[in-house]
């Protein structure tokens, strides 16, 4: 019997885009069903009942929740191909490491750049090149966070750098000048197969933020 795989997701997330990218570079099959955030369906309050947000990934009638969880979960059922973390556990607890400050350092200003204007805009902004930097040293002269090799911190990055240009033309900045070396990989991340299927145009994101600033009245 085939594995029923259902992803509930939401388009611009750069949470659930994990989600996607890591299924498609595993090669699983999945139903995608996109949620309105603002009428949650019965299902997503369902299957996550304690925080009520995408992705949920829901394998055989059993949900995983929180992104990076499902992205671990994900490379440990579908373990025969495309492995996203490495099978040293001290690499291992360092990628994890790193999937931890992105979405706390980088989350944090990432959402006052497009959320906020003025002095409070202009500190996130230094906030988040300063992070953005910090990871820039991590990868080095690699391909990847992973190496060669695209993986676990890659995949969390990901769902930033589609993010990118909306938070430059929110920000009215520009990231490449300062990060050159992030930069880079994030344009062979944004060329895998796995993300090109996975990504929406980068000119709905902005579209889309645009009218989240209209909401939060700047």
């Amino acid at each position: 019997m085939a594995d029923e795989v259902i992803l509930l997701d939401f388009w611009p997330s750069p949470f659930g885009v994990r989600a996607r990218i890591a299924l498609r570079e595993k090669g699983v099959e999945f139903e995608y069903r996109e949620e309105n955030l603002r009428d949650k369906s019965p299902l997503l309050l369902q299957m996550n009942p304690v925080h009520k947000k995408i992705p949920v990934l829901i394998h055989n009638g059993k949900p995983v929740c929180e992104s990076m969880n499902v992205v671990q979960y994900i490379d440990e059922v579908w373990s025969d191909q495309n492995p996203l973390l490495p099978s040293n556990p001290y690499q291992r607890a360092q990628a994890r490491f790193w999937v931890d400050f992105i979405d706390t350092k980088v989350f944090e200003p990432a959402d006052k750049i497009w959320s906020t204007k003025g002095e409070v805009q202009e500190k996130a902004k230094k906030e988040y090149i300063e992070a953005l930097k910090i990871l820039e040293t991590e990868l080095g002269d690699k391909t990847f966070f992973g190496g060669d090799t695209f993986g676990f911190v890659d995949i969390a990055m990901t769902g930033y750098y589609m993010w990118f240009e909306a938070s430059e033309k929110c920000g009215n900045f520009s990231i490449e000048p300062e990060c050159p070396i992030l930069m880079a990989s994030a344009k062979r991340c944004l060329q895998r197969d796995s993300v090109v299927k996975s990504l929406p145009d980068p000119e709905k994101i902005v579209e889309f933020a645009f009218k989240i600033r209209k909401i939060y009245c700047v």
